[in-house]
């Protein structure tokens, strides 16, 4: 059974690292890269945990986007950034799914990243062109199985989240449909409205607008609960899209190029925490479908160890692969 795991609390990791006065950090603004371009619902978040952030230590957090290869032009900038604290990677779940992807990647997710903290994560939606037939999950099923690779679903590239939650509720159900990857998720739900694919699945805030417009038509949300943007759609695991308790989404988080010192980490999380507890933030990221994570940096550490296991076992299954 796929589900999301429940965070494990382990011991931090002892790091060879210089020594840092308690209280000293941080003394100048902070750099925090952006693995995906300006605007979108990645940097949407990003910016509003830097704001609330920034006050809390007291320091500037400057917000700087490199998009592009999947996150990976970002991740590489962190991974040979100075691991004094001043250069973080806000990162998604397609650091984890990358490591699985790609053949080569020019840095090493254990190796050469420290976890700070996870922040958040969004649900997908499941929709489908409104011309198509189904209206409920169980229509969606049969539909599926009465047109077997006669139907095709759009994705934001091949790997992407939106491609692979979409294979397990193929791989689910026993439907078979073509994949049809787009250069992000953007084009790929603007096609699924005009028609020209007839399904596929994108986070829920970027879905909505397009749902309540009537452009779209969405079936069910990759959330272990209902999400409260769509409280009237079913979840994929209670719809028998995907298993009972299934749990995945486009988590995000905070990584610091590997050996920054552990004062500066602790220093990070505890603000991300404080950050997280904020009421107004709170309100902010539910408003972009949204929900606070957080925990220690060993709880990320150990999390990002359970998705490896994860996306490992899909990206085989899904037969991607990228260069």
């Amino acid at each position: 059974m796929i589900h999301r795991r429940h965070l494990l609390a382990l011991g931090a990791t002892s790091l060879a690292a210089p020594a840092m006065a308690q209280g000293s950090f941080p003394d100048r603004p902070v750099r925090l890269v952006v693995a995906f371009p300006p605007g979108g619902p990645t940097d949407v978040v990003a910016r509003i945990l830097a704001e609330r952030m920034a006050r809390e230590l007291g320091q500037a957090i400057v917000v700087e986007n490199r998009g592009g290869a999947n996150g990976n032009i970002a991740a590489e900038v962190v991974a040979k950034a100075e691991p004094d604290g001043y250069t973080l990677l806000y990162n998604t779940s397609s650091i984890v799914i990358s490591r699985a992807l790609y053949r080569r990647l020019s840095y090493d997710l254990l190796k050469d990243f420290a976890p700070v903290s996870l922040t958040a994560a969004s649900p997908l939606a499941l929709v489908v062109n409104p011309a198509a037939p189904p209206r409920t999950p169980a229509e969606f099923v049969a539909w599926l199985r009465a047109n077997p690779g006669k139907l095709s679903y759009s994705s934001g590239g091949v790997g992407n989240i939106s491609h692979l939650v979409t294979f397990l509720v193929l791989n689910h159900i026993g439907g078979e449909a073509v994949h049809v990857p787009y250069r992000g998720t953007a084009a790929a739900l603007t096609d699924t409205a005009a028609g020209n694919v007839q399904f596929t699945s994108d986070t829920v805030v970027t879905a909505l607008p397009v749902i309540q417009e009537g452009r779209v038509r969405a079936i069910a949300v990759s959330s272990a609960e209902r999400s409260p943007l769509l409280p009237e759609v079913p979840t994929m695991g209670e719809a028998g899209l995907t298993p009972p308790g299934f749990d995945l989404g486009a988590w995000q988080g905070i990584l610091a190029p590997a050996r920054t010192p552990p004062a500066a980490i602790t220093r990070l999380n505890a603000a991300m925490a404080v950050t997280l507890a904020d009421a107004d933030v709170r309100a902010r990221l539910a408003a972009q479908g949204a929900k606070p994570t957080g925990g220690s940096a060993a709880d990320y550490a150990a999390y990002i160890q359970s998705e490896i296991g994860l996306w490992t076992k899909v990206v085989a299954d899904s037969g991607a692969t990228a260069e």
